[in-house]
């Protein structure tokens, strides 16, 4: 071998090392670029699959009616209940319907659209603040459009909180709960042959958490302020977050019942099966 020979195998050499070396640089960082943009996406995957599972399907049809004609005067909480209660269940994650001043088409077709939305996965919520009347032994939420002149009316233009359950139930509802602010005094009392005073027990189905502003047959007056007392205690223990539904309704009853001084005790009825969790989503946020 000539000196030539050699000097050309050397650079040759030198050449593809150095080729060689470049190759693993860019190789090396692409890998590292992959994995600066895959990890990410990974764990933004892993959260919303979180979120889902926490959060699958969650429902609430919220009614408030204050102008009834038939009453003496307005009722001025229950929209600004529905309102409020509204802003916190959406917080919350909940889909929320929410009708004001319902008439018997408004309240029918809000169902009906429940029903289109529920799946076997759902939570499901109905809160409604307004009249309410017991007639026999089912409940019945009045629209303001209601000409109620004897008892059959109330079945005939009433909504049958029973019948908002079997929705529900019809639909295979993970969970149902009913809040329901209507225990008032019945202002149609003075055409019925007998008096009824607030509301029926309601049947509970499986699965159900039911809390009503007053035990089966008591009526509750509403005190002063922008939102009725069920409603105010209801929305302060929503902020006890995260916690149970059954925690919240037995922490609303409770802190009516001291807030009245016994004059008011609301009922909580429950089926449940399955713990019901309130302020995952928001919690889940805070520590993302």
């Amino acid at each position: 071998m000539n000196v030539r020979q050699f000097r050309v195998s050397r650079r040759s050499i030198t050449m593809t090392a150095a080729f060689v070396g470049l190759v693993s640089l860019a190789i090396g960082a692409h890998a590292a670029l992959n994995k600066h943009v895959i990890d990410p996406a990974r764990a933004a995957a892993g959260y919303e699959a979180t979120q889902a599972a926490s959060n699958s399907s969650r429902l609430a049809l919220v009614i408030g009616n204050g102008h009834y004609p038939d009453a003496a005067s307005p009722l001025s909480q229950p929209i600004n209940d529905a309102r409020a209660v509204t802003h916190a269940l959406r917080q919350d994650g909940f889909d929320v319907d929410v009708i004001e001043d319902a008439t018997r088409d408004d309240m029918t077709r809000a169902v009906e659209r429940l029903k289109g939305k529920i799946k076997p996965d759902s939570v499901v919520m109905l809160y409604f603040g307004g009249y309410g009347v017991q007639v026999g032994r089912q409940s019945y939420m009045i629209p303001v459009d209601a000409a109620i002149w004897r008892e059959r009316d109330v079945r005939r233009q009433g909504v049958s909180v029973e019948a908002v359950l079997d929705v529900m139930k019809e639909g295979g509802a993970q969970a149902k709960l009913v809040v329901l602010d209507a225990s008032r005094r019945n202002p149609y009392e003075r055409r019925f042959r007998s008096y009824s005073r607030g509301l029926a027990p309601i049947d509970v189905p499986e699965k159900a958490l039911i809390l009503t502003s007053a035990t089966p047959g008591k009526v509750a007056d509403d005190a002063s302020g922008q939102n009725s007392l069920l409603a105010a205690e209801f929305l302060k223990s929503l902020k006890a977050k995260p916690a149970s539904a059954e925690a919240v309704f037995n922490s609303t009853r409770t802190a009516v019942t001291r807030s009245s001084d016994g004059e008011q005790v609301p009922s909580v009825s429950s089926s449940l099966i399955e713990d019901v969790q309130f302020g995952i989503k928001a919690t889940a946020r805070a520590g993302s």
